[in-house]
Protein backbone atom coordinates (compact mmCIF):
# COMPACT_ATOMS: atom_id res chain seq x y z
CA UNK A 1 0.00 0.00 0.00
CA UNK A 2 1.58 3.14 -1.02
CA UNK A 3 2.88 5.13 2.17
CA UNK A 4 1.66 8.06 3.63
CA UNK A 5 5.10 10.04 2.60
CA UNK A 6 4.51 9.39 -1.11
CA UNK A 7 0.59 10.60 -1.14
CA UNK A 8 2.68 13.84 0.54
CA UNK A 9 4.78 14.33 -2.09
CA UNK A 10 2.07 13.92 -4.76
CA UNK A 11 -0.01 16.73 -3.22
CA UNK A 12 2.83 19.10 -2.78
CA UNK A 13 3.55 18.02 -6.76
CA UNK A 14 -0.58 18.91 -7.49
CA UNK A 15 -0.09 22.02 -5.27
CA UNK A 16 2.64 23.48 -7.16
CA UNK A 17 1.48 22.46 -10.29
CA UNK A 18 -2.15 23.98 -9.78
CA UNK A 19 -0.67 27.27 -8.30
CA UNK A 20 1.01 28.31 -11.60
CA UNK A 21 -2.43 28.98 -13.26
CA UNK A 22 -4.11 30.29 -10.32
CA UNK A 23 -1.43 33.03 -9.77
CA UNK A 24 -1.70 33.37 -13.61
CA UNK A 25 -5.39 34.18 -13.31
CA UNK A 26 -4.73 36.08 -9.65
CA UNK A 27 -2.86 38.83 -11.86
CA UNK A 28 -5.30 38.87 -14.52
CA UNK A 29 -7.62 41.63 -15.12
CA UNK A 30 -11.62 41.11 -16.76
CA UNK A 31 -14.02 38.76 -15.61
CA UNK A 32 -14.21 37.40 -12.48
CA UNK A 33 -11.49 34.72 -10.86
CA UNK A 34 -14.43 32.17 -10.70
CA UNK A 35 -15.43 32.40 -14.03
CA UNK A 36 -11.36 32.65 -15.27
CA UNK A 37 -11.07 29.82 -12.95
CA UNK A 38 -13.68 27.91 -15.16
CA UNK A 39 -12.69 28.06 -18.50
CA UNK A 40 -8.76 27.59 -17.27
CA UNK A 41 -10.39 23.89 -16.57
CA UNK A 42 -11.96 23.49 -19.72
CA UNK A 43 -8.55 24.19 -21.24
CA UNK A 44 -6.46 21.96 -19.16
CA UNK A 45 -9.22 19.01 -18.76
CA UNK A 46 -9.39 19.44 -22.96
CA UNK A 47 -5.11 19.32 -22.74
CA UNK A 48 -5.02 16.21 -20.50
CA UNK A 49 -6.91 14.36 -22.59
CA UNK A 50 -5.29 14.79 -25.60
CA UNK A 51 -2.13 13.97 -23.05
CA UNK A 52 -3.70 10.99 -22.01
CA UNK A 53 -4.37 9.78 -25.92
CA UNK A 54 -0.11 10.80 -26.53
CA UNK A 55 0.59 8.75 -23.21
CA UNK A 56 -1.74 5.81 -24.85
CA UNK A 57 -0.31 5.65 -27.84
CA UNK A 58 3.47 5.95 -26.90
CA UNK A 59 2.53 2.55 -25.20
CA UNK A 60 3.52 4.36 -22.05
CA UNK A 61 0.16 3.37 -19.80
CA UNK A 62 2.18 1.28 -17.97
CA UNK A 63 5.71 3.05 -17.82
CA UNK A 64 5.32 3.12 -13.70
CA UNK A 65 4.04 -0.45 -13.31
CA UNK A 66 2.26 0.61 -10.10
CA UNK A 67 -0.03 3.34 -8.71
CA UNK A 68 -0.25 6.10 -8.06
CA UNK A 69 3.54 6.39 -7.82
CA UNK A 70 6.35 5.13 -10.16
CA UNK A 71 8.04 2.52 -8.02
CA UNK A 72 6.76 3.60 -5.12
CA UNK A 73 8.67 7.16 -5.76
CA UNK A 74 6.69 10.17 -6.60
CA UNK A 75 8.90 11.16 -9.84
CA UNK A 76 10.77 8.49 -12.41
CA UNK A 77 14.30 10.92 -10.81
CA UNK A 78 13.82 8.42 -7.41
CA UNK A 79 12.61 5.25 -9.37
CA UNK A 80 15.09 5.29 -12.34
CA UNK A 81 17.75 1.78 -10.98
CA UNK A 82 14.48 -0.09 -10.94
CA UNK A 83 13.24 1.62 -14.53
CA UNK A 84 16.48 0.95 -16.24
CA UNK A 85 16.61 -2.59 -14.69
CA UNK A 86 12.95 -2.88 -16.18
CA UNK A 87 14.43 -1.87 -19.65
CA UNK A 88 17.26 -4.42 -18.82
CA UNK A 89 15.21 -7.06 -18.49
CA UNK A 90 12.63 -6.41 -21.23
CA UNK A 91 14.00 -3.67 -23.45
CA UNK A 92 11.05 -4.13 -26.19
CA UNK A 93 8.57 -3.88 -22.88
CA UNK A 94 6.40 -1.21 -21.40
CA UNK A 95 8.92 0.29 -18.96
CA UNK A 96 11.28 3.08 -20.23
CA UNK A 97 12.98 5.91 -18.49
CA UNK A 98 10.93 8.19 -21.68
CA UNK A 99 7.89 6.20 -21.20
CA UNK A 100 8.01 6.75 -17.18
CA UNK A 101 8.14 10.30 -17.17
CA UNK A 102 5.55 10.26 -20.01
CA UNK A 103 3.12 8.32 -17.75
CA UNK A 104 3.69 10.88 -14.65
CA UNK A 105 3.20 13.88 -16.55
CA UNK A 106 0.22 12.44 -17.42
CA UNK A 107 -0.70 12.05 -13.77
CA UNK A 108 0.71 15.12 -12.65
CA UNK A 109 -1.80 16.89 -14.99
CA UNK A 110 -4.71 14.60 -13.41
CA UNK A 111 -3.86 15.62 -10.06
CA UNK A 112 -3.35 19.67 -10.89
CA UNK A 113 -6.84 19.11 -12.47
CA UNK A 114 -8.31 17.78 -9.29
CA UNK A 115 -6.82 20.87 -7.43
CA UNK A 116 -8.02 23.06 -9.18
CA UNK A 117 -11.64 21.57 -9.10
CA UNK A 118 -11.13 21.57 -5.23
CA UNK A 119 -10.26 25.29 -5.29
CA UNK A 120 -13.61 25.73 -7.62
CA UNK A 121 -15.64 24.19 -5.27
CA UNK A 122 -14.47 26.23 -1.98
CA UNK A 123 -15.02 29.09 -4.12
CA UNK A 124 -18.56 28.16 -5.21
CA UNK A 125 -18.94 27.22 -1.57
CA UNK A 126 -17.85 30.91 -0.42
CA UNK A 127 -20.19 32.42 -2.88
CA UNK A 128 -23.72 30.67 -1.74
CA UNK A 129 -25.14 33.84 -0.68
CA UNK A 130 -24.42 35.71 -3.73
CA UNK A 131 -24.62 32.84 -6.24
CA UNK A 132 -27.01 30.44 -4.64
CA UNK A 133 -26.34 26.59 -3.66
CA UNK A 134 -26.39 25.64 -7.78
CA UNK A 135 -23.10 26.38 -8.55
CA UNK A 136 -21.67 24.83 -5.38
CA UNK A 137 -24.05 21.23 -5.91
CA UNK A 138 -22.85 21.32 -9.68
CA UNK A 139 -18.79 21.50 -8.54
CA UNK A 140 -19.36 19.05 -6.09
CA UNK A 141 -20.49 17.07 -9.25
CA UNK A 142 -17.50 17.74 -11.14
CA UNK A 143 -15.52 17.06 -7.49
CA UNK A 144 -17.32 13.19 -7.66
CA UNK A 145 -16.71 12.74 -11.44
CA UNK A 146 -13.15 13.35 -11.25
CA UNK A 147 -12.76 11.45 -8.38
CA UNK A 148 -14.57 8.60 -10.29
CA UNK A 149 -12.21 9.14 -13.11
CA UNK A 150 -9.38 9.29 -10.94
CA UNK A 151 -10.10 5.60 -9.80
CA UNK A 152 -10.72 4.54 -13.23
CA UNK A 153 -7.15 5.83 -13.86
CA UNK A 154 -5.66 3.63 -11.04
CA UNK A 155 -7.12 0.30 -12.44
CA UNK A 156 -6.01 1.18 -15.79
CA UNK A 157 -2.46 0.40 -14.15
CA UNK A 158 -3.65 -2.32 -12.03
CA UNK A 159 -5.24 -4.11 -14.51
CA UNK A 160 -2.67 -3.73 -16.72
CA UNK A 161 -4.68 -1.65 -19.52
CA UNK A 162 -7.83 -3.67 -20.15
CA UNK A 163 -9.60 -2.64 -22.60
CA UNK A 164 -12.80 -1.89 -20.77
CA UNK A 165 -11.17 -0.25 -18.41
CA UNK A 166 -9.12 2.12 -20.43
CA UNK A 167 -11.82 2.74 -22.88
CA UNK A 168 -14.60 3.97 -19.95
CA UNK A 169 -11.65 6.04 -18.94
CA UNK A 170 -11.10 8.13 -21.84
CA UNK A 171 -15.68 8.52 -21.93
CA UNK A 172 -15.12 9.73 -18.36
CA UNK A 173 -12.84 12.17 -19.65
CA UNK A 174 -15.09 13.54 -22.65
CA UNK A 175 -17.91 13.57 -20.02
CA UNK A 176 -16.01 15.97 -17.48
CA UNK A 177 -14.96 17.89 -20.46
CA UNK A 178 -18.51 18.11 -21.66
CA UNK A 179 -19.74 18.98 -17.62
CA UNK A 180 -17.24 21.51 -17.30
CA UNK A 181 -17.90 23.36 -20.67
CA UNK A 182 -21.59 23.66 -19.61
CA UNK A 183 -20.89 24.88 -16.24
CA UNK A 184 -18.30 27.34 -17.65
CA UNK A 185 -20.19 28.69 -19.69
CA UNK A 186 -23.03 29.06 -17.33
CA UNK A 187 -23.30 33.66 -16.09
CA UNK A 188 -23.48 32.47 -12.81
CA UNK A 189 -22.20 36.07 -11.65
CA UNK A 190 -24.88 38.22 -13.61
CA UNK A 191 -27.93 38.67 -12.07
CA UNK A 192 -29.83 37.92 -15.50
CA UNK A 193 -28.60 34.62 -16.85
CA UNK A 194 -28.74 35.11 -20.52
CA UNK A 195 -29.06 31.35 -21.24
CA UNK A 196 -29.65 28.24 -19.63
CA UNK A 197 -31.72 26.50 -21.46
CA UNK A 198 -32.73 25.45 -25.05
CA UNK A 199 -35.45 27.29 -26.43
CA UNK A 200 -34.84 27.79 -30.40
CA UNK A 201 -37.03 24.63 -32.15
CA UNK A 202 -35.64 24.95 -35.94
CA UNK A 203 -32.23 23.75 -33.62
CA UNK A 204 -33.98 21.60 -30.67
CA UNK A 205 -32.34 20.09 -27.24
CA UNK A 206 -33.42 16.66 -28.91
CA UNK A 207 -31.11 17.10 -32.26
CA UNK A 208 -27.79 18.53 -29.97
CA UNK A 209 -28.59 15.54 -27.42
CA UNK A 210 -29.16 12.59 -30.13
CA UNK A 211 -25.88 13.82 -32.03
CA UNK A 212 -23.97 13.75 -29.00
CA UNK A 213 -25.24 10.37 -28.14
CA UNK A 214 -23.47 9.36 -31.76
CA UNK A 215 -20.57 10.92 -30.75
CA UNK A 216 -20.72 9.03 -27.46
CA UNK A 217 -21.24 5.78 -29.21
CA UNK A 218 -18.84 6.31 -31.58
CA UNK A 219 -15.90 7.56 -29.05
CA UNK A 220 -17.02 4.32 -27.59
CA UNK A 221 -15.99 2.28 -30.59
CA UNK A 222 -12.92 4.27 -31.47
CA UNK A 223 -11.79 4.08 -28.16
CA UNK A 224 -12.34 0.28 -28.29
CA UNK A 225 -10.26 -0.22 -31.64
CA UNK A 226 -7.17 1.92 -30.28
CA UNK A 227 -7.44 -0.21 -26.34
CA UNK A 228 -7.39 -3.86 -28.89
CA UNK A 229 -5.26 -2.87 -31.27
CA UNK A 230 -7.28 -3.26 -33.92
CA UNK A 231 -6.55 0.30 -36.31
CA UNK A 232 -4.77 -2.05 -38.67
CA UNK A 233 -7.18 -5.27 -38.75
CA UNK A 234 -8.01 -3.38 -41.40
CA UNK A 235 -5.18 -2.37 -43.30
CA UNK A 236 -6.92 -1.31 -46.48
CA UNK A 237 -9.53 1.25 -46.92
CA UNK A 238 -12.61 1.81 -47.69
CA UNK A 239 -12.58 -2.23 -48.20
CA UNK A 240 -11.17 -4.38 -45.56
CA UNK A 241 -8.90 -6.91 -46.55
CA UNK A 242 -10.38 -6.39 -50.18
CA UNK A 243 -13.61 -6.99 -49.16
CA UNK A 244 -16.61 -4.80 -48.84
CA UNK A 245 -17.94 -6.46 -45.92
CA UNK A 246 -14.82 -8.66 -44.46
CA UNK A 247 -15.71 -11.92 -42.17
CA UNK A 248 -17.14 -10.69 -38.70
CA UNK A 249 -17.40 -12.43 -34.98
CA UNK A 250 -19.23 -9.81 -33.20
CA UNK A 251 -19.42 -11.84 -29.38
CA UNK A 252 -15.66 -12.36 -29.86
CA UNK A 253 -14.67 -8.76 -31.08
CA UNK A 254 -17.22 -7.48 -28.02
CA UNK A 255 -16.85 -9.27 -25.26
CA UNK A 256 -15.87 -6.27 -22.77
CA UNK A 257 -14.78 -8.13 -20.01
CA UNK A 258 -11.31 -9.75 -20.67
CA UNK A 259 -7.99 -9.11 -21.16
CA UNK A 260 -6.02 -7.19 -23.21
CA UNK A 261 -5.30 -9.10 -26.08
CA UNK A 262 -7.41 -11.69 -24.85
CA UNK A 263 -10.97 -13.37 -25.30
CA UNK A 264 -13.72 -14.48 -22.79
CA UNK A 265 -11.57 -18.14 -22.71
CA UNK A 266 -8.17 -16.53 -21.99
CA UNK A 267 -7.27 -17.20 -25.48
CA UNK A 268 -5.78 -14.94 -28.04
CA UNK A 269 -8.04 -13.10 -29.40
CA UNK A 270 -8.57 -14.02 -33.19
CA UNK A 271 -7.82 -11.46 -36.10
CA UNK A 272 -11.55 -12.09 -37.56
CA UNK A 273 -12.66 -10.07 -33.96
CA UNK A 274 -10.05 -7.48 -34.95
CA UNK A 275 -11.76 -6.80 -37.69
CA UNK A 276 -14.66 -7.01 -36.28
CA UNK A 277 -13.89 -4.12 -34.05
CA UNK A 278 -12.44 -2.29 -36.81
CA UNK A 279 -15.32 -2.62 -38.97
CA UNK A 280 -18.00 -1.65 -36.68
CA UNK A 281 -16.38 1.78 -36.02
CA UNK A 282 -15.85 2.12 -40.02
CA UNK A 283 -19.28 1.49 -40.62
CA UNK A 284 -20.55 4.12 -37.17
CA UNK A 285 -18.98 6.85 -38.90
CA UNK A 286 -20.99 6.86 -41.39
CA UNK A 287 -24.12 7.85 -38.84
CA UNK A 288 -22.24 10.20 -37.45
CA UNK A 289 -21.00 11.58 -40.93
CA UNK A 290 -24.73 12.03 -41.54
CA UNK A 291 -26.13 13.43 -38.28
CA UNK A 292 -23.26 16.03 -37.84
CA UNK A 293 -23.53 17.33 -41.09
CA UNK A 294 -27.13 17.98 -40.58
CA UNK A 295 -26.75 19.36 -37.60
CA UNK A 296 -23.51 21.88 -38.67
CA UNK A 297 -26.02 22.78 -41.62
CA UNK A 298 -28.82 23.86 -39.50
CA UNK A 299 -26.48 25.98 -37.62
CA UNK A 300 -25.48 27.48 -40.21
CA UNK A 301 -29.15 28.06 -41.73
CA UNK A 302 -30.32 30.03 -38.70
CA UNK A 303 -27.30 32.43 -38.18
CA UNK A 304 -27.80 35.89 -36.93
CA UNK A 305 -26.22 38.67 -35.88
CA UNK A 306 -28.20 38.43 -33.03
CA UNK A 307 -26.61 34.83 -32.31
CA UNK A 308 -22.76 35.22 -34.04
CA UNK A 309 -21.47 31.89 -32.01
CA UNK A 310 -23.97 29.53 -34.11
CA UNK A 311 -22.59 30.56 -37.69
CA UNK A 312 -18.63 30.30 -35.90
CA UNK A 313 -19.11 26.46 -34.46
CA UNK A 314 -21.25 25.49 -36.96
CA UNK A 315 -17.97 26.11 -38.99
CA UNK A 316 -16.30 24.76 -36.27
CA UNK A 317 -18.17 21.72 -36.46
CA UNK A 318 -17.27 21.13 -40.30
CA UNK A 319 -13.93 21.48 -39.96
CA UNK A 320 -13.44 19.07 -37.34
CA UNK A 321 -15.84 16.57 -39.01
CA UNK A 322 -13.37 16.78 -41.98
CA UNK A 323 -10.13 16.48 -39.71
CA UNK A 324 -11.89 13.34 -38.13
CA UNK A 325 -11.87 11.75 -41.38
CA UNK A 326 -8.95 12.95 -42.69
CA UNK A 327 -6.82 11.62 -39.56
CA UNK A 328 -9.39 8.63 -39.38
CA UNK A 329 -8.43 7.41 -42.97
CA UNK A 330 -4.57 8.16 -42.47
CA UNK A 331 -4.50 5.91 -39.61
CA UNK A 332 -5.34 2.98 -41.96
CA UNK A 333 -3.76 4.07 -45.26
CA UNK A 334 -0.45 5.50 -43.64
CA UNK A 335 -0.26 2.39 -40.97
CA UNK A 336 -1.38 4.47 -37.64
CA UNK A 337 1.08 7.49 -37.48
CA UNK A 338 1.15 9.40 -34.16
CA UNK A 339 0.30 12.47 -35.26
CA UNK A 340 -2.70 11.28 -37.17
CA UNK A 341 -4.18 8.97 -34.30
CA UNK A 342 -3.21 11.88 -31.59
CA UNK A 343 -5.27 14.49 -33.88
CA UNK A 344 -7.74 12.14 -34.21
CA UNK A 345 -8.35 11.91 -30.53
CA UNK A 346 -7.95 15.84 -29.85
CA UNK A 347 -10.48 16.28 -32.52
CA UNK A 348 -13.42 13.71 -30.98
CA UNK A 349 -12.85 16.04 -27.67
CA UNK A 350 -13.40 19.27 -29.75
CA UNK A 351 -16.37 17.93 -30.88
CA UNK A 352 -17.53 17.29 -27.29
CA UNK A 353 -16.56 20.82 -26.24
CA UNK A 354 -17.98 22.39 -29.79
CA UNK A 355 -21.44 20.84 -29.19
CA UNK A 356 -21.66 21.90 -25.40
CA UNK A 357 -20.96 25.31 -27.03
CA UNK A 358 -23.27 25.23 -29.70
CA UNK A 359 -26.14 24.13 -26.65
CA UNK A 360 -25.40 27.50 -25.79
CA UNK A 361 -25.50 29.69 -28.63
CA UNK A 362 -28.66 27.97 -29.79
CA UNK A 363 -30.27 28.92 -27.20
CA UNK A 364 -28.83 32.62 -27.07
CA UNK A 365 -31.97 35.25 -25.79
CA UNK A 366 -31.34 38.97 -26.83
CA UNK A 367 -32.95 40.67 -23.36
Amino acid sequence: MPNLLLFLELAAIAIVFAGLPLAYLWTRRGYSFFQKLNWVLVFMTFDLIVFGAFTRLTDSGLGCPDWPGCYGTSNPFHALSDIQQAENALPSGPVTVMKAWIEMIHRYLAMTVGALILVQVVLAFNKVKALGKTPFFVSLGLLLLVCIQGAFGAWTVTLKLQPIIVTIHLMLALLLLAYLTAYAQQAWEEKISTVRTLRIKPLPAALLLAAFIVLMIQVFLGAWVSTNYAVLACPDFPTCLGTAWPETNWVEGFTLWRQLGLNAQGEFISPVALQTIHWAHRLFAVLVFVVFSFLGWRALQLATPAIPGLKHYGKLLFSLLALQILTGISNVVFQWPLLAALLHSAGSAALVFCLVRMSYWASWKSL
